[in-house]
């Protein structure tokens, strides 16, 4: 997710006592305020004027921003750790949400009933270049802007500046995509393979877990000869109030992401997805200064109706406007919300260029890590797990060029909770 969010994660082991927690900081008022004003605003405008289904994805959205928030559920940190250190804790994390993720897409999935008349359906994408070389993108990207795609939404709604650049950066690179689909919309590329296909929901749900359980041994395996184990900071509220005010193990936020992940999919039929959304903002935007991206070849077909329309009839804008202000009452309600000032040349430099990469990366991908890492494996398509190993890949690249932005690089003695 976020760096600046996950920096205070980063610490040499010790051998002494854990440290008593420190008071939880005061609760920011006025961003609470403002917050819960735009909250319930939004949900109340959405019921009314696009009904009852879009208002509910939005309320998830919230629930996602406030779990992200919460539980810091890494990718980019995460990758980096295992990449440069071994430190294979956050992908074990990622193993949990991806495991029971995928356990309850298997129950939706397989009934094929969902809320408000939706079908449900799993999230495959084709086997291809554009597949490794976006994935390999979006790698270098995350690992440059300092967030993955989730990661940028949460971070920009709990007040952090810096990746507002990665954010725009971002919104960018799917424009640029948009504008460059004829050249790149007939890459070589596989059908999508989906083990429910061959082996029914049942058979894809076992199998996918067994995978997950490699992965989680095998990193535990590289983690104990390369590492010590890692410390868990303490939480900075105990009881009732570390709900709304603490820290959530990661465990905790695995869980409750994948619950929320699978009341996108019940609800909107399709899999919780991010950055399709960034390019019709920026399409839209477009729109506003006097240009026409609707002539442009990608938003011809069933896309036009997308641009044509409200964005708060879009699901994904939906999920997406609802993390970031559920990030920011979270953030708020914690006396973590606060803006960051003076930042370095060279950092924003990294993060509007880490933004570019994703956006691109993500589209030439069909998905981020959430819509094609997350969604793919949990869908059981084999597209989620060559993206997951691709995106490795470019995290390998993304932190050897972290060096050339002077941008910190974790050293054997770090450890990440």
């Amino acid at each position: 997710m976020a760096d600046v969010a996950t920096t205070a994660l980063l610490r040499p082991p010790t051998s002494s006592p854990t440290p008593p927690s420190a008071p939880a900081p005061g609760v920011r008022w006025v961003p609470l305020g403002v917050a819960a004003v735009l909250a319930v605003g939004l949900v109340g405008f959405v019921a009314v004027r696009h009904g009852a289904q879009q208002a509910v994805l939005l309320g998830l959205g919230l629930g996602l921003g406030a779990a992200l928030f919460h539980s810091r559920f890494g990718f980019t940190s995460a990758w980096r750790q295992l990449v440069a250190v071994g430190n294979g804790s956050g992908l074990r994390a990622h193993t949990l949400l991806l495991g029971t993720t995928a356990t309850l897409f298997a129950l939706v999935l397989g009934t094929g009933t969902g809320l408000f008349g939706t079908t449900p359906g799993p999230s495959a994408g084709s086997l291809g270049v554009g597949l490794v070389a976006g994935a390999v993108l979006f790698g270098v990207g995350m690992q440059l802007g300092g967030a993955c795609a989730s990661g940028t939404l949460f971070a920009v709604g709990s007040g952090q500046s810096s990746i507002l650049l990665t954010l725009g950066g971002f919104i960018a690179g799917t424009v640029l995509y948009a504008w460059a689909f004829p050249l790149v919309d007939d890459l070589p590329a596989f059908p999508a393979f989906l083990l429910s296909d061959h082996v029914g929901w049942a058979g894809s749900w076992a199998v996918t877990l067994a995978l997950l359980a490699v992965v989680w041994s095998v990193s535990a395996a590289v983690q104990r000869r390369r590492v010590p184990p890692p410390t868990e900071p303490p939480p900075s509220a105990h009881g009732v109030a570390r709900v709304l005010r603490g820290s959530w193990p990661l465990w905790v936020g695995a869980l409750v992401l994948s619950v929320l992940g699978a009341g996108v999919l019940l609800v909107s039929g399709g899999a919780w997805g991010i950055t399709s959304a960034f390019t019709l903002w920026g399409a839209k935007l477009l729109q506003l200064v006097g240009l026409h991206p609707e002539e442009w070849l990608y938003w011809s077909g069933s896309r036009s109706a997308q641009l044509a329309a409200p964005v708060l009839t879009d699901t994904v804008s939906l999920t997406n406007i609802g993390i970031m202000v559920g990030a920011a009452l979270a953030s708020a309600a914690g006396g973590a919300w606060v803006l960051h000032r003076g930042i370095p040349a060279r950092t924003a430099a990294a993060a509007v260029l880490g933004g570019v990469l994703m956006g691109v990366g993500a589209r030439l991908a069909s998905g981020c890590n959430i819509g094609a890492y997350l969604a793919g494996i949990a869908s059981g398509s084999a597209s989620g797990w060559i993206w997951g190993i691709a995106a490795l890949a470019g995290t390998w690249l993304g932190i050897r060029a972290r060096r050339l932005f002077g941008l910190g690089v974790p050293a054997p003695r770090d450890s990440v909770c």
